[in-house]
């Protein structure tokens, strides 16, 4: 519908059914106004799946939902890094939504893995912006390209489950910028979704509901977001605030409260009508965009999307570990799979994205088309507790066996939405399992099922780790094919897995606070802060094996200096030395040299997935414009290239670096300093302007001079690099008392011309 159309619709409502579209009929779906043709229209949980309520709905998953297919969680499909892949399940999901008159999705989520302990990080896709907003436009594309909304959330610094309807998030400018927003800005700037969802919590004391900043003048006015923004369910906390803010959409229904607070500040003139209108608008366009190409042929096929399940997943697998080639396996050898996970797998995370499956099918089921194994339960994961029996029978038949596949993870009550996990540990009965088959079974390997990093007390101790993460309802036969090598593993990690919970960049701080979360580490999350301390980890961000060799050469970079102005192409021949076909995520970092500012020592600045045959060469081509030189600078309030050498790295994960060339940057954007008789000599000569007028004033200045030569060392009891670095750090006001005839007066002309 035109823009026009709808704008005389809205002055054909009054002002109460105007009031009334600012917030939802029910639970799932929006209000209509059936004398003027408007339809109400439904949304529904995802991000991996629909959850579909029609009677008894809640947003925490205890009621069921129709059934659909899930499909792998975030926290698996970051780990394939890969476009397509994620377009491609993202053309699924709307189609399901079209089958069932879904107009918008709820998802994707998108929030920074801040900590492992996130309850909610199975839904999330990375540690890292890039990572998370490349995958987030990605789905986003592909939902919508069917012609169903997505919902972007949770918008935004929405970090923890302690606290997260009222708890304040204290994050600085520039950690929300390079971090918490830059996770979002990618993703609506290219995919342009429908909608976003503000989240829960407070940044700074305000709640993200009512931030203007946020919701209007960032994500608006900044970003060019043309939809509308609804709320979390229930995250309202003063509605006519929050809709000044730009919150266009309260859901779920108020029960006509909130509706009739908007009627009364119209009246009283506390709320501009015309904010009602504007919002009314924005809701109408995206209501009409879904009813206008509404699909009406579309059918669930239930077989062709758990495919759709299945392929996703043998993308996101990754191979941690393969000690001695001990994967893939063979057909003939004797397989035992030992684990209740194997049997019925843990494939998705709890609470309001939990999906009512079609059917599971689990590694047990799968392996009957591929090979003969035995199966041993192993343990229960209802408590944490040792079965004898089960942990005996286990032991048995992998003695008998050649090769010991364990199928390990976390059960559903570890990790949900609506709390965070307290360690990083395995159930113990679990670890001691995996113990006790590695003391009579050389060849172990373990299969995780786990949606966030888990410590591996047991790594030295097997051959063989392949994490699975939450891989949907498809995961087993997935698993079964990357194990006998029907599939070779291409995914990588999009988030850190560290040795120790107190290793982590937010250790100290992380729900420790009891209504603020302070994020006192600020830009150094993941794999920036463990790079940057050379601290170790279990496995690097980006870190995931083969079953092929991968051989990089010929790095190019088209200059050797630029402004930041330009654009940098960075290429890399990249080949497949081994005998099988193998995908490779190829990583360029950006390194920044010596900074006034405190940087990390490296980000990732762009990837690519390639696919290579055996013996196969690529050349992997990327642009890096300004930003990827960038901080924010918080006297700019702005995008910042500081001016300096740069290292690009290609990287095959965060630690290890295979080829580097440098460049030299110049900042085009110049920060007006002013300077004062505290400012050190060292910046002033950092400063090409100070530095002339300094040097003049210096050359003519004979007692100067001469008192230079007179101290000149010859005892050795000073040296040069002392006198340098005291020159460096002396205030100016301090030649008053080392440069013989030196005045203020002249000191302050020297400011006066420098600050000019």
């Amino acid at each position: 519908m035109k823009k026009e159309d709808i704008q005389n619709l809205i002055a054909q409502m009054t002002l109460e059914e105007k009031a009334g579209m600012c917030s939802g009929a029910d639970f799932w779906r929006l209000k209509g106004v059936e004398r003027l043709g408007i339809p109400s229209v439904m949304v529904t949980d995802g991000p991996h799946g629909l959850r579909m309520q029609s009677e008894q709905a809640d947003h925490l998953g205890i009621n069921e939902s129709k059934e659909a297919v899930c499909f792998p969680t975030g926290c698996a499909t970051a780990s394939s890094f890969d476009r397509n892949l994620l377009k491609k399940l993202g053309e699924a999901i709307g189609r399901e939504c079209q089958a069932v008159g879904v107009s918008t999705i709820l998802g994707p989520a998108m929030n920074i893995k801040r900590s492992p302990l996130c309850g909610r990080n199975f839904e999330y896709y990375s540690e890292d912006p890039l990572v998370a907003s490349e995958m987030a436009a990605a789905l986003t594309e592909g939902i919508q390209s069917q012609n169903v909304g997505t919902s972007m959330k949770h918008f935004l610094a929405n970090n923890q489950e302690k606290r997260r309807m009222t708890n304040s998030s204290q994050v600085d400018e520039r950690t929300l910028r390079e971090i918490y927003l830059a996770a979002f800005e990618g993703a609506v700037k290219q995919a342009k979704p429908w909608t976003v969802m503000n989240s829960y919590n407070r940044i700074n004391g305000t709640y993200v509901g009512e931030s203007r900043e946020y919701l209007t003048d960032i994500l608006r006015n900044e970003w060019g977001f043309d939809g509308y923004v609804m709320s979390d369910w229930g995250a309202v906390n003063d509605r006519v605030e929050a809709l000044k803010a730009g919150m266009d959409l309260e859901m779920p229904a108020s029960g006509g409260i909130n509706d009739a607070l908007i009627v009364k500040a119209v009246q009283n003139g506390s709320l501009d009508e015309t904010v009602v209108d504007k919002t009314c608008e924005r809701i109408l366009n995206i209501i009409f965009k879904f009813t206008e190409n509404r699909q009406q042929n579309v059918v669930l096929d239930y077989e062709k999307d758990h495919e759709v399940a299945a392929e996703t997943e043998c993308e996101c697998i990754v191979l941690l570990k393969n000690e001695d080639q001990v994967l893939p396996l063979a057909k003939e050898k004797k397989v035992a799979f030992i684990g209740k996970y194997a049997e019925t797998p843990r494939y998705q995370g709890g609470g309001s994205s939990h999906i009512n499956s079609w059917k599971v099918e689990s590694a047990v089921e799968a392996v009957k088309n591929v090979a003969e194994v035995t199966y041993a339960k192993g343990f229960d994961d209802v408590v944490d507790e040792v079965n004898e029996e089960l942990q005996n029978e286990a032991v048995r038949i992998a003695e008998e066996a050649e090769v010991v596949v364990v199928f390990a993870g976390l059960p559903d009550n570890f990790e949900s939405e609506g709390y965070d996990r307290r360690h990083l540990n395995l159930p113990n009965c679990q670890n001691v399992l995996i113990e006790n088959i590695c003391k009579i079974q050389k060849n172990t390997i373990v299969v995780l099922h786990n949606g966030s990093p888990v410590a591996m007390p047991w790594k030295n101790q097997v051959k063989g780790i392949v994490e699975a993460y939450l891989g949907g309802q498809a995961v087993g036969r997935a698993v079964v094919n990357v194990l006998y090598g029907n599939v070779n593993p291409s995914g990588r990690l999009a988030e850190t897995f560290p040795l120790r919970l107190e290793d982590t960049p937010c250790y100290l701080t992380y729900g420790k606070g009891v209504d603020e979360a302070v994020y006192s580490e600020g830009v150094f999350v993941g794999y920036r802060y463990y790079t940057s301390k050379k601290q170790e980890v279990l496995f690097p961000f980006g870190y995931g094996l083969s079953y092929t060799t991968f051989t990089y050469s010929n790095m190019k970079i088209d200059k050797t200096d630029m402004t930041d102005n330009e654009v940098l192409t960075v290429s890399v021949d990249v080949e497949n030395t081994g005998n099988c076909a193998g995908k490779e995520v190829v990583q360029i970092y950006v390194a920044p040299g010596e900074t006034e500012v405190v940087r990390p020592v490296k980000e990732l600045r762009a990837f690519d997935k390639i696919e290579l045959a055996p013996g196969e060469k690529k050349t992997v081509t990327f642009e890096l414009d300004a930003r990827a030189f960038a901080y924010w600078n918080t006297d700019l309030h702005d995008w910042y290239v500081e001016s300096g050498i740069y290292e690009i790295q290609v990287g095959k994960n965060a630690e290890e670096v295979l080829l580097y060339a440098s460049i030299l940057v110049e900042g085009t954007r110049k920060i007006k300093k002013t300077y004062t008789l505290n400012t050190c000599m060292g910046e002033l000569m950092r400063d090409e302007k100070a530095k002339a007028v300094f040097g003049q004033m210096m050359s003519g200045n004979q007692q100067a001079a001469e008192m230079a030569e007179a101290n000149q060392d010859t005892s050795g009891a000073v040296s040069a690099e002392m006198m340098a670095a005291m020159m460096n750090d002396m205030p100016l006001r301090q030649l008053l008392s080392f440069v013989p005839g030196m005045t203020r007066e002249a000191l302050e002309q020297i400011l006066a011309a420098v600050n000019q």
